[in-house]
């Protein structure tokens, strides 16, 4: 299910990716100054669109890249050089239909944008908690709210614009056809506490007698856990998890496939309370305490998700909207984009974008619609 906005998502990826300490791969620490910003005091802030209304900054592609490369790195991948020509025209189509946006469309996109925050401040456990995650990838809350809600506000005028209408029967329909996708799967919940045996900074091992050292410490913390030592408080007190140590340890729910084989394993092998024995990874030793394991379940058409706090007749209404938006968008974009004069002024970027165009137009019709697919 698609529940998040394009650029949006591709900013939080960045954020996520920092905080991901337990995820198949983390993302490295980052200093104080954003990539973005230390490209942008190096070699200045160049306009690389120009439009009537409207231009767009080489920082802000750079933020968005910034994050979709965060987590593309998290999971072993590296984002083709086309990707930044992908970000770069749906952040023109998104100035674009901004300049046509009605005070009623700026209504919903802000309510979007509130919508989006609350829920991500709901996975990082508080607002203190959240905001030194986007501070750590250099973004402020405002920031992130700006954004999501300039592509909410974006996609509410270009449904209008298009004059998109969802009935609930064809929300229904959709449902019906698509009900295996709104099956939640078997989700863990734990505390954890990690003893860091790789520098967080680099990747690389600790030497041997600091891993030694580690694991002298890991045992001591688990006898003194089996002796009744509360686990949230020596979990704030010594884990080197930073995503968790402030939240005594405790973990967003997770379902399999999305922690590394070694932490998984061993969670989804506990019962409610259960203290696990010392379980090793890449990253470290980890002792888990199973907060509850709740079972798979179907979500009816009338249930709202918790953790997005929508309802599924939503995101079915959501899911056909899109459909209507892809086969009518892409001649209204081109039109648009011609009578904004939009130009991309950045010589590297034009030249790629008129590749990607050409290789598009030679695969066909399918393909060629496609580069210009907004709020994908």
């Amino acid at each position: 299910m698609k529940t998040k906005l394009f650029l949006s998502a591709a900013l939080m990826a960045g954020v996520i990716s920092a905080n991901a300490v337990t995820a198949p791969a983390a993302a490295s620490a980052s200093t104080n100054a954003s990539p973005e910003a230390t490209m942008k005091a190096l070699f200045g802030d160049p306009v690389i669109v120009k439009a009537k209304g409207f231009d767009i900054k080489q920082s802000e592609l750079d933020q968005v890249l910034t994050g979709a490369k965060a987590n593309a790195a998290a999971q072993g991948q590296q984002l083709p050089p086309e990707f930044a020509i992908a970000i770069l025209n749906q952040l023109v189509t998104i100035q674009s239909l901004l300049q046509l946006a009605t005070p009623a469309d700026r209504a919903v996109g802000a309510a979007e944008a509130n919508l989006q925050y609350t829920n991500l401040v709901k996975r990082f456990g508080s607002v203190e908690a959240f905001d030194r995650q986007l501070k750590a990838v250099g973004m402020t809350a405002d920031d992130l709210r700006a954004k999501a809600a300039q592509e909410a506000t974006a996609k509410a005028t270009l449904k209008r614009e298009l004059n998109i209408n969802v009935t609930d029967a064809q929300a229904k329909a959709f449902y019906d056809k698509h009900a295996a996708d709104f099956e939640q799967p078997e989700m863990a919940h734990v505390r954890h506490i990690l003893l860091m045996t790789i520098d967080p900074a680099t990747r690389t091992p600790l030497p041997t007698n600091a891993v030694a050292a580690k694991r002298k410490q890991i045992d001591a913390l688990l006898k003194q856990i089996r002796g009744g030592a509360d686990f949230a408080t020596l979990a704030s007190q010594y884990s080197e998890d930073p995503g968790s140590k402030e939240k005594g340890g405790e973990l967003p729910e997770f379902s399999r496939g999305q922690m590394v084989p070694e932490f998984e394993a061993t969670a989804f092998s506990m019962t409610n309370n259960q203290v696990s024995d010392v379980v090793t990874t890449q990253f470290g030793y980890h002792i888990l305490k199973m907060i509850d394991l709740t079972p798979a379940k179907k979500f009816a058409y009338t249930d709202t998700l918790p953790q997005i706090n929508k309802t599924v007749a939503d995101i079915c209404k959501n899911e056909v909207e899109s459909e209507q938006i892809k086969a009518l968008a892409p001649d209204y974009v081109k039109k648009l984009r011609a009578d904004q004069s939009v130009e991309i002024t950045d010589p590297a970027l034009k030249a790629l974008d008129a590749s990607v165009r050409a290789q598009a137009d030679a695969a066909g019709p399918n393909a060629a619609a496609a580069v210009d697919q907004p709020l994908k």
